[in-house]
């Protein structure tokens, strides 16, 4: 056995999306940094959809900018397509999304890896989670090498004793092409409970044999919606080949490339229910729990019968490539069976497969058995982060690895975790979600997860998150500069709109802009100057007043209970009245806060009430 001679502050397992801004983070902070990887070639690798955002996870890599993350700068340098989901809805709802170049984010991420102060990359498959007492002291590597570390962050993905399903046939893998973790084995050997989910990835096709006359074309927004905050820093070096896209002449410049939309057909839904025997899904072969609101194209033909056909999306998977991934249509089914459903479906008759659809089985570790912090429970300086976690899609993941590797280092440093609140971040509910309620499915978020989405906007990520970042050492001094600009100009803009009154009119402009029919295009012309981030923010805060008002009460009503804290001498067992179903729950999750336990599920008003009873009479 060989005993590497460094001590590290950090070290991360797992170099997806979720190690990736743990072990960015924990190293810009200042801590000297270890990110081992079972392989070097696929750091950052978009394992499925190359696509960054959406829905909700567009909120989360807002976010993760905000605080100094590298998800969304690396998006807009290798993003080929750039769309505002909801453009027209309220602004709660709208959330960017990019399609990638997925060879250029991952080679791009690498080499911002390699060459980030205090931060080591190495190649190594880990064995075992080293242990003294109750506190994590390292890893061994499958070739005997063991690295110590102050604190551990564990991201494996789909990795833990992953099983690639093809039809009947299976085999082990985290990813096709790529090895399975058996990390598993130490986990359950340091007590952690884990359970199965399963996830896909739908076949991908070649361009030249694709019939887009059949299809009809989606193209990206002009100008291109952005995720960083920092877009105008985008100016690539001459050997900087994987920048694609870049900030010149006041504009954020970007070659778009079209993705194209087709339908199942009455065909393609005979020939997957004339082949259900051949699934491992429903043959029971596969035994994990797979993601509700991503379903397989076999899953959707079974559970929406009614429906003459599903949409699918035609996506580049590059510049310098002519894959498409077929966007929902992933699948378990045998190959041949594969080739039949494309060939059913308009302008893929003639496609040719160049990667099979396949699902994967994996090992996840339920999340109530970590704190909000995302340290274990059981073992001291030991992390979770990712789809170990229970969760789906690479922002969840990078926004978990993101705080993990935060906490780590502040653990380091003696000092007190980051814990983002439900009316502070989409990564403060996704993470109380997850410690508090855990999940049975691949958890994905969604903005009606959120209790108060018109104050977690995708637009105003830096106003909430950036002076944190700062805070804890990890946004730079130009981010803090520029949010504090823009909250200068946004009360300047305020106090103009509310003290000056329209011509010919008793309003002030306030009034006057928060009528449904009137935008900030209709202000006179010295408001037209201001800065558009700024304008914007101020736009929305005066339509929505009454609702963000309405929000903001809500909030301040629920501090009280939300950061009362729960007595460490608390014993459940003792609290008579208390029903067995909640007390078991309350002994797993062990919420820190009255207001974590009341959001457990099953747990009522009146056990929150005999809870507070219980400790009041027998405080000290």
């Amino acid at each position: 056995m060989y005993i590497y001679p460094k001590m590290y502050d950090v070290l991360v397992i797992g170099a997806g999306h979720a190690g990736i801004e743990a072990a960015l983070a924990a190293a810009r902070i200042g801590a000297e940094t270890l990110l081992l990887t079972m392989n070097a070639d696929t750091v950052g690798q978009m394992s499925c959809n190359p696509a960054i955002g959406g829905l909700a996870k567009g909120h989360l890599v807002r976010e993760i900018d905000a605080l100094g993350g590298e998800m969304g700068i690396n998006t807009d340098a290798t993003g080929i397509q750039f769309r505002m989901l909801n453009a027209s809805k309220g602004p709660s709802t709208r959330a960017p999304r990019a399609q990638c170049d997925k060879k250029a984010y991952q080679f791009r991420m690498k080499a911002t890896l390699e060459r980030q102060p205090h931060l080591e990359l190495k190649q190594a498959s880990i064995d075992e989670i080293l242990v003294e007492g109750d506190h994590v002291t390292g890893v061994k590597t499958h070739f005997g090498v063991t690295y110590q570390a102050r604190t551990v962050v564990v991201t494996t993905g789909t990795f833990l004793q992953g099983l690639l399903h093809v039809g009947l046939n299976s085999s082990p893998g985290g990813r096709m092409g790529d090895q399975a973790s058996g990390l598993s084995a130490s986990l359950k050997n340091l007590g952690f409970e884990l359970q199965r989910l399963k996830t896909g990835t739908p076949p991908r096709l070649l361009k030249k044999s694709i019939d887009f006359t059949q299809c009809t074309i989606q193209t990206g927004d002009e100008p291109a919606p952005t995720f960083s905050y920092l877009v105008d820093t985008l100016t690539p070096h001459k050997d900087d080949f994987f920048t694609l896209n870049k900030w010149q002449d006041g504009m954020f410049h970007v070659e778009q490339l079209p993705c194209w939309i087709t339908y199942t057909s009455a065909q393609t839904h005979e020939i997957i229910r004339a082949n259900l025997d051949k699934s491992p899904l429903y043959r029971g072969i596969i035994h994990g729990i797979g993601p509700r609101y991503c379903p397989s194209i076999e899953d959707k033909v079974v559970r929406f019968a009614d429906k003459e056909r599903h949409q699918l999306f035609l996506e580049p998977e590059g510049r310098h490539t002519d894959e498409y991934y077929v966007n929902g249509c992933s699948s378990s089914l045998p190959y041949e069976v594969q080739v039949a459903i494309i060939h059913s479906i308009p302008g893929l008759q003639n496609a040719e497969i160049m990667r099979p659809a396949y699902a994967v089985e994996y090992d996840f570790a339920p999340p109530t058995q970590l704190q909000p912090s995302l340290e274990t429970k059981r073992v001291g300086g030991l992390f979770f982060a990712g789809q170990i976690n229970g969760t789906s899609g690479y922002e969840e993941a990078a926004g978990q690895g993101l705080i993990a590797g935060i906490n780590a280092t502040r653990k380091v440093q003696g000092q007190p975790p980051v814990v983002l609140g439900r009316h502070e971040a989409y990564i403060g509910v996704l993470i109380d979600d997850l410690v508090t309620k855990g999940t049975q499915e691949p958890y994905r978020m969604f903005t009606s997860r959120a209790e108060y989405r018109l104050l977690l906007r995708q637009d105003n990520a830096d106003l909430r998150l950036t002076e944190l970042g700062r805070e804890v050492g990890l946004a730079n001094d130009e981010r803090l500069r520029r949010v504090r600009a823009k909250k200068g100009a946004m009360e300047q803009l305020m106090a103009e709109l509310r003290s000056v009154h329209a011509p010919d009119s008793s309003q002030t402009w306030a009034q006057y802009l928060k009528r449904p029919e009137i935008s900030w295009k209709d202000l006179p012309t010295p408001f037209q100057s201001a800065p558009p981030d700024a304008a914007l923010q101020v736009e929305t805060e005066i339509k929505y007043s009454g609702y963000i008002e309405r929000e903001k009460a809500h909030i301040e009503k629920s501090r009280v209970s939300e950061n009362q804290p729960i007595p460490a001498w608390l014993d459940y067992d003792q609290v008579q009245g208390l029903k067995t179903e909640a007390r078991l729950k309350l002994k797993k999750v062990m919420p820190q806060t009255f207001g974590q336990a009341a959001r457990i599920s099953g747990i009522s008003p009146s056990d929150i009430a005999m809870l507070r009873i219980y400790t009041k009479k027998h405080s000290h």
